[in-house]
């Protein structure tokens, strides 16, 4: 009997409910349910570790990570506490942000690419090679992009837009400062870009027609907006039936100086919270990754983001 009353003040807590949550669907090592969970690695470990006194969970060595699962065969007695356990996550409001969570995670470690090219990052650009730059493969993979009318939102003075001008169909350069659309339109009128248009206006509410481009770009943007889910939500009424919305912005981080130092209102966003925006705006197909980790401090990290409009 006194087992059975450990066990039940074991479980009798939220956070470990919603890792045996999880468990249920996954098992997963110590640094994923950190990534879902969105907690420390001493915070988890302490959890998993009085878990285990339960006995419903057991765990395995994989290569140098520890992987811990929902024991697969329970008694009689452990079957009733985890029924107890499955009733109380209906309590648990966490536990739906968990299952999204728990989806991109999932994502991740399906993506062998991304993992090969994660161990790469770094390198390129190390050693000194004769007309090898970032410069060059962008230009490149732009002129590989076929014609395509594409929306700059929150463009600034305009590099990116003068870019991809070169090789897009059209595109539409939005921005709330009047010098910098001043700027970039005079750039643009001096290098002789006819299919590049800057527009003055608010990411928020582009003055953009409805369904009228093929792609949405808010590159290092979307953490000035007021209101970021309503700019993407505008970014799906300009886009036509196929398009894509683009969002390169700060991983979520916290040096508080940003805001100002870069008037930024928003200290960068989790793969999770732009992927639920953007669900919510409709979007499909949405595929997230972290693109770019700064050496230097506070070691800003640049998130990347596509989806689709159905």
């Amino acid at each position: 009997m006194s087992s059975i009353l450990k066990s039940l003040r074991l479980v009798a807590d939220p956070t470990r409910v919603r890792i045996l949550s999880l468990l249920g669907q996954q098992d997963l090592s110590v640094a994923e349910l950190q990534e879902v969970l969105a907690m420390g690695q001493s915070r988890i470990s302490s959890h998993l570790a009085q878990l285990k006194q339960t006995h419903l969970i057991e765990d395995r060595r994989s290569g140098k990570n520890v992987i811990y699962a929902l024991k697969t065969q329970m008694d009689e007695g452990l079957a009733e506490i985890f029924s107890l356990v499955r009733a109380a996550m209906q309590e648990v409001g966490e536990i739906e942000q968990d299952n999204a969570a728990l989806e991109l995670t999932m994502r991740k470690r399906k993506d062998k690419a991304r993992v090969y090219f994660d161990k790469l990052a770094g390198k390129f650009g190390r050693q000194y090679v004769p007309g090898r730059s970032w410069k060059a493969l962008a230009e490149t993979m732009l002129k590989l992009m076929p014609p395509l009318d594409i929306a700059d939102l929150g463009a600034g003075e305009g590099t990116f837009s003068q870019l991809l001008a070169q090789r897009a169909k059209s595109v539409v350069a939005i921005d709330s400062s009047e010098k910098m659309v001043e700027f970039g339109s005079k750039v643009a009128q001096e290098n002789g870009f006819k299919n590049l248009e800057y527009r003055l206006g608010d990411i928020e509410d582009p003055p953009i027609e409805d369904a009228s481009v093929d792609i949405a770009i808010f590159s290092q943007s979307l953490h000035h907006a007021g209101k970021p889910e309503v700019a993407l939500q505008s970014a799906f009424r300009i886009l036509r039936p196929g398009g894509r919305v683009v969002v390169l912005d700060l991983l979520k981080h916290h040096y508080e100086d940003a805001k100002d130092l870069y008037a930024d209102l928003w200290l960068g966003f989790s793969e999770l919270e732009l992927s639920q925006f953007l669900k919510r705006s409709g979007f499909v197909n949405i595929d997230p990754a972290v693109v770019d980790r700064e050496k230097v401090s506070p070691h800003f990290q640049t998130l990347m983001v596509i989806a689709e409009k159905p």
